[in-house]
């Protein structure tokens, strides 16, 4: 028989609730990518790999904090750790991809579309897998259409995101950016939610297992503090605030002057003296017959 599903048994609180963590995972992972964009090389992976893990660890979250007002009529959910933790790999290591390829290669043209569209992919990759992380009597199905909606919006939203990380402006502009990131990413959430149907076999006790909210509960506590150390880095980072532009060191290569600006004010006073000097003369010569 077909299960009843409720996707807001505590009301308004768990999307709420799953909205901010979208939006702190986005804030924390756009400021670190724009902050790559202002340092060396060196220090570059570094940046974007705490952002990749920011926005993976954010979304992730927003999964499952979701997920806790999920319910099933006649059958209880229970979580398999494994998969459920497979799928925060999944999106980390996909999200890093394509904030790696914006991070070298600029968020314009063919590299802003193939990082947005495999952050998107990740984003929807983890969501579909941690469904499948659910183990509950009876089968999940989906409608196809619904679903690739849901895979559109996550690219989408990802795509968008990533230009506004590479746009390189103030705090203000990436909160704006992470609140219509974190809009879209819930959004995609529940419409993928939308997309399921379930058919209960009815075998077991519906009262046998905890809660939602008693299995994922555990399993949050994890992200939840890297999220809130991420958000310690990036707060103590004083141009992550101002949005000021940081003087990044020229590279010194071998064979290459390190300012090829400054030889050029140094010759360019060194002509003026000359050219006096010969008006100068060129004067005096001009007077010398009338002297005479």
């Amino acid at each position: 028989m077909q299960g009843t599903v409720d996707g807001f048994s505590y009301g308004l609180v768990t999307p709420l609730v799953a909205y901010l963590m979208a939006c702190l995972g986005g804030a924390l992972g756009l400021r670190c990518t724009t902050r790559s964009l202002r340092v060396t090389r060196s220090w570059r992976p570094g940046w974007l790999a705490l952002g990749s893990a920011a926005i993976g660890s954010g979304i992730w979250t927003m999964h499952f904090i979701a997920m806790m007002g999920f319910t099933i009529e006649h059958t209880p959910v229970r979580y398999d750790w494994l998969m459920t933790f497979a799928s925060l790999a999944v999106a980390i290591v996909m999200v890093g991809v394509g904030i790696f390829i914006v991070g070298y290669r600029g968020a314009r043209g063919t590299a802003l579309f193939t990082g947005g569209t495999i952050t998107g992919l990740g984003i929807a990759s983890m969501h579909y897998l941690g469904m499948a992380g659910m183990r509950l009597d009876g089968q999940l199905t989906y409608n196809t259409f619904t679903v690739a909606l849901s895979v559109a919006i996550a690219m989408a939203a990802a795509t968008a995101a990533l230009w506004a990380a590479g746009q390189v402006r103030g705090f203000l502009w990436s909160v704006g950016a992470s609140l219509v990131m974190g809009l879209a990413v819930t959004g995609m959430h529940y419409t993928g939610m939308a997309a399921l149907e379930v058919h209960v076999h009815g075998t077991s006790d519906p009262g046998t297992g905890g809660s939602p909210a008693e299995l994922l509960a555990p399993m949050l506590i994890g992200p939840l503090a890297f999220l809130l150390l991420a958000a310690v880095v990036v707060m103590f980072d004083p141009l992550m605030v101002t949005g000021k532009p940081a003087g990044v060191p020229v590279e010194r290569k071998p064979g290459v002057p390190a300012r090829v600006g400054a030889s050029r004010t140094v010759r360019h006073p060194a002509h003026q003296p000359v050219r006096r000097t010969r008006r100068t003369l060129v004067h005096r010569r001009s007077r010398a017959p009338q002297n005479r």
